[in-house]
């Protein structure tokens, strides 16, 4: 039967039912993982594939995660071939010869049997607290090579049969700094994919085994059917973008992602030739990861009900010129790709989109500015602590305004901001601040997102792994006459007083003191000065925006009372100049 044939009712329940079952691995992941990294923040995504390791579902989690998931399940299938069987469990993480993105982020899979047939994989891709390496907390920003930053798994079996491989188990749990959590968090993404197949098994006894691979195929075809309708709103040409990298974690180097987009017969050639060698630092980006930041990049472009599965895809080339930072040559170090370069990617290609529809285009987002901070409790026991409730900023679109301290890019907003007072029972640590900055957020007709002034007190003497790319100048972008949202800090003052500048990159061990990131603020969308005053008024209120940028930047005076616009002195300073 055709695909083409198959009822769109059931083709559309079918992908619901797929991405229904994302969900239930990704909740109880969320309720029995032990780090706060997972139950906190979600740092972890669940996705399916079906019997050729393509992904024809990714619902839960964070983009970046899952847009190159079928790479590690095709590893699967090339490693193991016939030797897949009912109650097996893969693990892997190498992003050279497993599909990985980078080796923090584990991936659990469990193959799906009906019967005797093979009709699926439930999979959770996780970011674990440590794995080894030269740096507490997996973020090695010293290392030179991929050796530095922890254990390096190809694809192996971690249960065989329905029995746990004792001596696997044993030989994971001393490579990591945190073997308690590692061990409770293994087992979380063990059960997560266990209630998935069983989700999945009834799914496909529903459908029927012998016909439940065409509505797979039909579920991918619909997506790619879809897809090409975005396409054909794009300008046929070839469509360049670039984004700098002004470092390499040791110094500054002048290098750049660059990209050029071909608009053609319905297909799209997406060719990073021109974009510079692989670097000395752990921001090189893997096959795989890569990938994924052009899928996203892609998707989060047009309408967001767009299918998100490997289908959606099947009209883009991707070109990935080997020994450069998009995709490295072996021993390059990686840990730090799903974040930057990814950034840098998806910059890059929403620059070029926006020139071949430019009412999609969206302001840059701005670049983190965190630090993992790993030392010792009172008890004795060490804690690995991700500073991320300091959270960079989103761009600012037509219609919408940017989203103040969303997180990473590559999240999407999907790596939710810890609980601190949550943090503050599990960490030696008390916040002293958790506040919007004004004046950040990038000035338009829908300003960018502004920073966050995030300040933490640390009791007692810590490391910490620096990952501030988005310290220093501005991050992000202004399009259509936006401006780039206000560049970022992180500033240690020691219990003695002393006040020591945080670099970009780095690992450094620190006595007592307290933790302060100044985050960057999100780019904006259009003049300024075509702001509604009303809008620029309530972001003066909230503390978003000064009454002195608000009469410099947007054009906008107040009342002697400040609680309404001047409107005579408004349409005075918006006057074009002669």
């Amino acid at each position: 039967m055709s695909t083409a044939t198959l009822d769109p009712v059931t083709l559309a329940l079918v992908q619901n039912r797929l991405d229904h079952i994302s969900h239930q691995m990704g909740w109880v992941m969320t309720r029995t993982a032990r780090s706060p990294i997972f139950s906190q923040s979600h740092d972890f995504s669940c996705f399916i594939a079906d019997a050729r390791g393509t992904l024809i579902s990714q619902a839960d989690g964070i983009p970046i995660h899952t847009g190159g998931g079928g790479f590690a399940v095709r590893a699967i299938l090339r490693d193991f071939k016939d030797a897949i069987a009912p109650e097996d469990v893969f693990l892997l993480n190498d992003p050279y010869t497993a599909g990985g993105n980078h080796l923090p982020d584990w991936v659990i899979t469990r193959p799906v049997f009906v019967g005797a047939k093979l009709v699926a994989f439930a999979c959770n891709r996780a970011h674990q607290a440590d794995i080894g390496g030269g740096a507490a907390g997996t973020y090695n920003s010293a290392a030179t090579e991929i050796f530095h930053e922890g254990i390096r798994l190809p694809v192996l079996k971690l249960i065989e049969a329905g029995k746990v491989r004792d001596d696997l188990w044993r030989l994971l749990m001393l490579n990591t700094r945190l073997p308690e959590a590692l061990d409770g968090d293994l087992r979380a993404m063990i059960g997560s994919t266990r209630i998935g197949a069983e989700r999945l098994a009834l799914l496909v006894e529903e459908l029927g085994v012998d016909r439940a691979d065409e509505f797979f195929e039909g579920v991918l075809d619909h997506a790619d059917r879809r897809f090409q309708t975005c396409i054909d709103r794009l300008a046929q040409g070839v469509w360049k973008g670039e984004e700098p990298v002004d470092n390499d974690c040791f110094e500054p180097i002048d290098a750049k992602i660059a990209v050029a987009i071909t608009v053609k017969d319905r297909k799209l050639v997406v060719d990073f030739a021109g974009t510079s060698p692989q670097v000395r630092g752990f921001k090189n980006s893997s096959i795989a990861n890569s990938t994924s930041a052009v899928f996203m990049s892609l998707a989060s472009f047009f309408e967001p009900d767009l299918p998100k599965n490997e289908g959606a895809f099947r009209s883009v080339e991707i070109r990935l010129p080997e020994g450069t930072m998009v995709n490295a040559r072996m021993p390059a170090p990686m840990t730090m790709n799903t974040v930057f370069v990814a950034h840098e990617i998806i910059h890059a290609m929403w620059k070029a989109l926006a020139q071949a529809l430019p009412e999609r285009a969206s302001a840059g987002w701005s670049k983190a500015v965190h630090a993992v901070t790993a030392g010792l409790r009172e008890d004795g026991g060490r804690y690995v602590m991700y500073q991320w409730a300091g959270a960079p900023a989103g761009g600012g679109v037509e219609g919408r305004d940017g989203f103040h301290l969303i997180g990473h890019l590559i999240t999407l907003g999907g790596l939710t901001l810890p609980n601190l007072e949550t943090y503050e029972q599990l960490y030696p640590v008390r916040f002293r601040r958790q506040e919007l900055r004004c004046d950040t957020a990038g000035a338009g007709r829908f300003r960018g997102g502004a920073g966050c002034d995030y300040e933490v007190e640390i009791f007692t003497p810590a490391d910490y792994a620096f990952r501030g790319e988005g310290v220093g100048a501005p991050s992000s972008f202004g399009v259509a006459g936006g401006r780039a949202g206000a560049g970022g800090e992180v500033v240690l003052t020691l219990a003695d007083g002393t006040r020591i500048q945080a670099p970009k990159y780095g690992v450094e061990r620190h006595g007592p003191g307290a933790y302060r990131a100044l985050s960057p603020g999100g780019g904006g969308y259009g003049d300024p000065r075509t702001r509604d005053p009303e809008r620029v008024l309530r972001d003066v209120r909230d503390g978003i925006v000064s009454v002195e940028s608000a009469e410099k930047d947007y054009g906008v005076a107040f009342a002697a009372t400040g609680r309404s616009v001047d409107a005579a002195r408004t349409a005075e300073l918006r006057k074009p100049l002669p």
